[in-house]
C-alpha cells in the first residue's frame, strides 16, 4: 500500500455536517465532515490529546468534536477549542492533525493521502466524458471485497482471463493474433494502458435484445494511474460502449472498497441505469469468487513465486511502476505498522508537515529506499 495517491473516502451523501465520517483506509483511521459552506474536509482521525476517535464524535461550528474531552478540530487540523483551559488562553500550536487535499468529484470524496506538495502530486483520474453530451453514468456504486488492492487492479489489466471468469459475459476470447506477440502497452504519466480484440459469439444475444447490439467481435482494454485507480474500455459496436471507472481503497492487506462508475453511449434512458448495474454486478460477482481465494493474499513480492507469460504484460508493468513508486519511499510498512500500532499512534503525514513541524503523531512507517 502506497501514501502519495488520491485515495476515494465516501459518497458525497456520505458525507455531511451534522455527523463525521469515519473510514479505514490504508490500514488507519479517517475521519471527513463538512463545514457550514459545504466544504468536505478528510482529518486523521486521532485526537493529539489522549488518542480519541474524532469520527465517533459530532460536528460543531465548522470542527469535528472529540468526544473524549471535547477539543475541536477544524478542517484544516487545528485544535480551535479545548474546554480544560481559560478562554484567554490558545491552544498550543502541537493541538493539530493531519488535514488532507479533497476533490470531490462524480459524486464521490476523494482525500490525497501524502505529503508532496500540489504541483508533485499525481493526478486523480478524471472521467472526462461525465455529464457530456452522449454518455450517461450508471448509478455508482460501493462495496467491498474480501481481497487485496493490488489483486483486484491486476485482475481488471488481465485480458486472459475472461474467457474462463465471465460466463455472464458470454466469455470472450483474445484475438488469435493477441497469443502470438506481447500486448501493445502504452505508457501514461503514472500508469499504462492497453485494447485488444475479443471473438465473443455469445456477447450479444446474453447480455442485450435487439440485433444491433449484438456483435461478434469486441474491442476491449484496460488502464491504470497510480495504484488504485483503473478504467475498463469495452466497445461492443461502432455506438455502443461502456467505460467503467474502478477507485479502489484498500482498507487493509485483506479488504478493499471499491467505487465503481459505469459510463455508457447507448440505453441513455434513466429507467435502464438499474438493469445495466445490475448486469455489471453480475460481472463483477465473477471476478470477486477468484480474487477472495487468491494464494497468497496480496501480490507476491518476487517474479520467481508466480509463473507470468506473455498475456500477462500488463500486469508485469503495473508491478514495475509499483516498484518505482517503493523506490520513492511511497510503501507503508505492513508488517511494521501492524506490530507497532498498537504502542504508536500513526498518521499519514499531510502536505502540512512539509512546512511545520513538532506534529504529535508519528508518521506511517514506510520500507526503506533500495533495500
Amino acid at each position: 500500500m502506497f501514501i502519495n495517491f488520491w485515495y476515494p473516502v465516501a459518497t458525497s451523501e456520505d458525507i455531511n455536517n451534522d455527523k463525521p465520517y469515519r473510514v479505514q483506509i490504508l490500514g488507519l483511521k479517517f475521519v471527513a465532515f463538512r463545514d457550514e459552506d459545504g466544504i468536505a474536509h478528510v482529518l486523521s482521525d486521532v485526537c493529539i490529546h489522549r488518542g480519541g476517535a474524532l469520527g465517533k464524535g459530532w460536528v460543531k461550528n465548522n470542527t469535528v468534536v472529540c468526544p473524549y474531552h471535547g477539543w475541536r478540530f477544524a478542517g484544516n487540523g487545528r485544535c480551535t477549542t479545548i474546554p480544560t483551559i481559560s478562554k484567554d488562553d490558545k491552544p498550543p500550536a502541537r493541538a493539530k492533525v493531519d488535514s488532507y487535499p479533497v476533490q470531490e468529484k462524480y459524486g464521490i470524496v476523494f482525500a490525497f493521502l501524502g505529503d508532496l506538495p500540489e504541483e508533485e502530486r499525481p493526478p486523480l483520474r478524471e472521467i472526462e466524458e461525465y455529464e457530456q453530451e452522449g454518455w450517461r453514468a450508471n448509478q455508482l456504486v460501493v462495496f467491498e471485497v474480501n481481497a487485496f488492492y493490488e489483486r483486484s487492479i491486476e485482475n481488471g489489466l488481465d485480458p486472459s482471463h475472461n474467457e474462463f471468469v465471465h460466463p455472464a459475459q458470454g466469455s470472450p476470447v483474445m484475438d488469435s493474433e493477441v497469443l502470438t506477440k506481447p500486448l501493445d502497452i502504452e505508457d501514461l504519466p503514472w500508469g499504462s494502458q492497453f485494447l485488444v480484440n475479443f471473438y465473443n459469439p455469445a456477447y450479444g444475444s446474453k447480455t442485450f435484445e435487439t440485433n444491433e447490439q449484438m456483435s461478434h467481435h469486441v474491442t476491449a482494454g484496460s488502464g491504470h494511474i497510480g495504484p488504485n485507480a483503473m478504467i475498463t474500455w469495452i466497445k461492443l459496436s461502432k455506438d455502443n460502449t461502456f467505460h467503467q471507472y474502478f477507485f479502489e481503497a484498500p482498507i487493509d492487506e485483506n479488504h478493499t472498497r471499491i467505487f465503481f462508475l459505469s459510463m455508457r453511449t447507448f440505453m441513455l434512458e434513466p429507467e435502464m441505469d438499474e438493469r445495466l448495474t445490475k448486469i455489471s454486478l453480475v460481472i463483477a460477482k465473477e471476478d470477486i469468487d477468484i480474487l477472495e481465494d487468491l494464494t497468497p493474499v496480496c501480490t507476491p513480492t518476487s517474479s520467481t513465486k508466480e509463473v507470468l507469460v506473455a498475456s500477462d504484460q500488463a500486469v508485469i508493468r503495473y508491478r514495475e511502476y509499483l516498484r518505482e513508486w517503493e523506490e520513492r519511499g511511497w510503501r507503508i510498512d505492513m508488517e511494521t505498522l501492524r506490530t507497532t500500532s498498537n504502542n504508536i499512534g500513526y498518521a499519514i503525514p499531510s502536505p502540512n508537515r512539509r512546512s511545520s513541524g513538532n506534529w504529535v503523531l508519528d508518521p506511517v512507517p514506510t520500507l526503506p529506499v533500495g533495500v
